[in-house]
């Protein structure tokens, strides 16, 4: 199981001055040391946290493959097919969100979705949708034939008693197993820390896990390469 390591909140540290530190830049190497397979970004309309300069940068000194993520539109698919990621993570976006808040409407966008995946495969782009924990969301990723999806684990990272932990983990166990059923390639995350990523881990058909917010918390205190070494002990 590998372990993407989303370096966003770096960059958000750093446009609260609109400087030029932290760099991102230096964090995804000390990520890389750290054990990290991977190294995702989520290059926003609005460019809050990442940068087109980050992403032009990592593309050309990452030595792990570099996941994109982005809105499912036609200036982000430009941007894809210039800067060629090895993965182009699909996600909705809302100006007025802290953090993603839920999986792709693939039921009610499933068209405009399609025709993304298609332009982005087409040119040797592997997409994955980040879709929410359920069966009739991972059909229809299916039925668009991205080669991956990305469980979205917010609503099992949230959850506040046993029993609801319990029942939004069997979502997520349902979902990757169906997908994998389906052909894709499954991956998982949002929400995911050092106290919640055992049970997921569990999950062995599951091919990776992209984390970002509890690491980059931790290495505030530890230090990148620290940090990132704790959550890969975890995930192996």
């Amino acid at each position: 199981m590998i372990l993407s390591v989303n370096v966003d909140h770096v960059a958000t540290l750093r446009q609260a001055r609109e400087g030029m530190e932290p760099d991102p830049l230096t964090a995804a190497a000390l990520a890389v040391l750290g054990g990290a397979d991977g190294i995702t970004i989520h290059l926003r309309e609005d460019r809050r946290h990442i940068q087109d300069r980050d992403l032009s940068l990592l593309r050309e000194t990452v030595n792990v493959p570099l996941n994109l993520e982005m809105a499912a539109t036609q200036e982000m698919i430009s941007i894809a097919l210039e800067k060629r990621p090895d993965l182009v993570t699909l996600v909705p976006e809302k100006r007025q969100e802290l953090t993603t808040e839920g999986g792709l409407d693939v039921a009610n966008q499933k068209g405009h979705i399609a025709e993304a995946v298609r332009k982005l495969q087409d040119e040797g782009i592997p997409v994955s949708l980040f879709i929410n924990p359920n069966v009739t969301d991972v059909d229809i990723a299916a039925e668009i034939q991205a080669m991956m999806v990305e469980i979205h684990t917010g609503l099992y990272s949230n959850a506040k008693t046993a029993e609801d932990v319990s029942k939004e983990l069997e979502k997520v166990k349902i979902s990757v197993n169906r997908a994998v059923h389906n052909g894709q390639i499954a991956n998982a995350g949002h929400g995911l820390n050092y106290q919640n990523i055992s049970p997921i881990v569990a999950i062995k058909s599951i091919r990776g896990l992209y984390i970002g917010h509890s690491i980059i918390s931790r290495a505030v205190l530890v230090g990148m390469q620290t940090a990132v070494m704790h959550m890969k002990k975890l995930v192996k």
